[in-house]
């Protein structure tokens, strides 16, 4: 995949993740994931939440296409998408360089 490809993103898909990150909570998940996979009996130790409410979160986040799940045995392990990461950081980046563009003079 090239970079251009990874970093296409349609405005609804940016909003969805951004929605999705502008939660604190779920900042923090996406934190405690960057260090890599977690099982969610870990993710609830660590940052002190009950598991109904990491799940909540949990699941919005996956459904934005944040976080990708696995299960081995009865435990669900989840991991940060890299590729959602780094399309929301291409979309953001194509905002950054349009900034930059002069005013259209007015007529």
């Amino acid at each position: 995949m090239s970079v251009h490809q990874a970093t296409q993103i349609e405005p609804e898909q940016a909003r969805a993740l951004l929605k999705a990150l502008a939660d604190p909570l779920r900042l923090q998940v996406i934190e405690a994931l960057a260090g890599g996979e977690r099982c969610v009996c870990d993710l609830a130790s660590q940052l002190d939440l009950g598991q109904s409410k990491l799940s909540f979160h949990l699941k919005v986040l996956k459904q934005a296409g944040l976080l990708a799940d696995r299960q081995e045995g009865r435990w669900i392990y989840y991991s940060l998408r890299s590729e959602a990461i780094e399309q929301l950081r291409g979309w953001l980046a194509e905002l950054g360089a349009q900034c930059a563009r002069p005013a259209i003079a007015c007529k």
